[in-house]
């Protein structure tokens, strides 16, 4: 069943910084699409399961951002 979850990023300032997050979120396993909203720092992540939040975060990581913890 596929899953869709948002997060919001800090950090990303241009299409280099869209491309960066989009590459390495991919490579998470089970994330069939990745979507950036660079104006309003979102990301959106479709799975073919639960999203695994936490390599979600380590991967935006990996690209050099930071995800925004709910509040």
């Amino acid at each position: 069943m596929a899953t869709t979850e948002t997060f919001t990023v800090k950090g990303m300032t241009c299409g280099h910084c869209v491309s960066s997050v989009r590459e390495e979120v991919a490579e998470v396993p089970g994330v069939t699409g990745v979507e950036v909203d660079l104006a309003r720092g979102l990301l959106t992540v479709t799975g073919d399961g639960p999203v695994d939040a936490a390599a979600v975060g380590a991967a935006v990581a990996e690209a050099g951002y930071a995800v925004v913890e709910p509040s």
